[in-house]
């Protein structure tokens, strides 16, 4: 009889470990959406560093991950080499002096972290850009904030930097 209790804990927990699911287990991803709609090539930078800094956690905790960035209105600057000059979006000095820098960490985290470029086709198409001029890896969705609304309601959880 002394092996009751024992044989009885051994049940709860495991009746435990069926409902018991912890948030990021091996079939759930961590979801994160970043909103990019600004011009300033430093808060951009400080985004970056912030995706990179989650990648860097969840792949060292060999967590799944799905982050994605929807580019809207000025966030444009940042998937192009195109001055675009004659918009309101036209590159100016301290984007231009940050470009290659920008670009090539942002190549990174879409190339070696899987990290997902969506740009809003109402401000390319406004603005007459072709879709060659995206850096590569850019997705287009037909409106950024929709998209973003889209992601929310699946579960992404939302972050902008200020």
């Amino acid at each position: 009889m002394k092996t009751l209790p024992a044989v009885l804990s051994i049940l709860i927990i495991a009746c435990l470990s069926l409902v018991y699911r912890p948030v990021f287990a091996a079939d759930d991803a961590a979801r994160v959406v970043y909103h990019a709609d600004f011009s300033d090539p430093r808060r951009f930078s400080a985004m970056l560093t912030s995706i990179n800094n989650m990648v860097v956690y969840y792949e060292n905790e060999l967590l799944d991950y799905d982050i994605r960035i929807v580019f809207v209105s000025h966030g444009i600057r940042f998937l192009t080499d195109n001055s675009l000059k004659d918009t309101p979006f036209t590159a100016d000095a301290a984007l231009e002096e940050r470009r290659a820098n920008l670009r090539g960490r942002l190549a990174t985290l879409n190339n070696v972290h899987g990290v997902k470029l969506e740009l809003c086709d109402i401000t390319r198409s406004g603005i007459g850009l072709s879709e060659d001029a995206l850096y590569g890896g850019v997705q287009t969705v037909p409106s950024g904030v929709v998209r973003i609304a889209e992601l929310q309601s699946e579960g992404f959880a939302y972050i902008k930097i200020e």
